[in-house]
């Protein structure tokens, strides 16, 4: 059974998950007790991530809340500023226990890279991210995720680390506009049947959370899990599905793994062209590039040197709008500063790059 808790303090409310196991349950009652161990495969570690970079902010006392004294701390915390490709931004902010700048920014970048595999919409509201020791469970909410690092080891093992973010991530970024919402009571009351035990329980916080994640398993992941696994989960929620179809989330850089973009039927395309800075950069020897078009159109994306010669085409033709990202690998080039372009129709955009061998 779970460690589930909702945790409200000052005003703020924390959603709390530590482990939830999956059963086979009669047809009448939900099909799991939760959702988060239903498959470890939906995004993992080799998976894109929106992440860029982090930036060193220096130290500042911030109020966090810690699961090992389960109260709020005031701590002189490592801040980072975290970019995504998409836009957004977080601040990091580290427990100084982890002793030292390198340590507490090795946390840092390795939470940010992991946090940009999750969809676009679900850290649109994450403004600040709060890293401690400990196994404790993470938590979801109030503009915030919680992380233990002793309760990650935990889900590494079991293969659910983006999973619990992805359940965490719905507190923080969903919960407020849908859960609530009558298209949301709406689909609950004509599906009659919650996804886990968990969600029917406590259906006023879980059930979107509970849902979201099964969700992207059988619209971006279905060639992850089996066919038995879709069928019941399009079963068990028909009406939550067509619910969050039609909110047009955003969900870069979650794609569909059958077509390689964003399919526009379910997904939220971009309204400009744009190129991304690669990331790694420096790089050796690969880096990954990531474009959107807002249309159609015959495009190239091409690497030059310094002195204008082309180096390698990356892309040459017609592409649908939605996100892309492509991997070039620069294993038989030299080291230096090499430019990409884009061109999209009318569009041109160029950014540089650095191998270091």
């Amino acid at each position: 059974m779970s460690r589930c808790m909702r945790l409200t303090i000052k005003g703020t409310i924390l959603f709390l998950i530590h482990v939830i196991i999956p059963i086979n349950s009669p047809a009448q009652n939900p099909p799991f007790v939760g959702t988060i161990f239903v498959d470890p495969d939906i995004i993992t570690s080799s998976d894109t991530t929106s992440f860029q970079s982090v930036s060193n902010a220096g130290q500042g006392f911030r109020t966090m809340f810690d699961r090992r004294v389960n109260d709020w701390v005031n701590v002189n915390a490592y801040l980072f500023n975290a970019s995504f490709d998409d836009g957004l931004s977080a601040e990091i902010q580290v427990n100084p226990e982890f002793g030292s700048v390198a340590l507490a920014l090795a946390e840092a970048q390795k939470y940010g890279e992991v946090i940009g595999r999750i969809p676009t919409a679900l850290r649109v509201d994450v403004q600040t991210v709060w890293i401690h020791k400990g196994v404790e469970p993470f938590g979801g909410g109030n503009n915030n995720l919680l992380i233990h690092t002793g309760q990650t080891d935990l889900y590494i093992a079991d293969g659910i680390l983006e999973e619990t973010f992805v359940h965490e991530a719905s507190h923080t970024s969903l919960d407020a506009d849908h859960a609530s919402s009558a298209g949301w009571l709406a689909a609950q009351v004509a599906d009659d049947l919650f996804i886990s035990s968990y969600a029917r329980d406590n259906p006023d916080r879980e059930d979107i959370a509970e849902s979201f994640l099964l969700y992207l398993a059988v619209r971006f992941r279905s060639d992850r899990i089996t066919q038995s696994l879709k069928d019941l989960i399009e079963e068990a929620m028909p009406n939550r599905i067509a619910y969050f179809d039609q909110q047009s989330f955003d969900m870069h850089p979650v794609y569909s793994l059958v077509t390689g973009v964003n399919d526009p039927a379910t997904i939220k395309l971009p309204n400009t062209f744009a190129l991304l800075q690669n990331y790694p950069n420096p790089f050796n020897p690969t880096t990954t590039i990531k474009y959107s078009i807002s249309q159609s159109a015959n495009v190239s994306l091409i690497v030059f040197n310094l002195i204008g010669q082309e180096v390698a085409r990356l892309v040459d033709g017609v592409q649908k709008a939605g996100y892309h990202n492509i991997n070039w690998d620069a294993s038989n080039i030299s080291s230096g500063i090499y430019f990409y372009r884009l061109q999209a129709g009318e569009f041109v955009q160029t950014r540089k790059m650095l191998l270091l061998k």
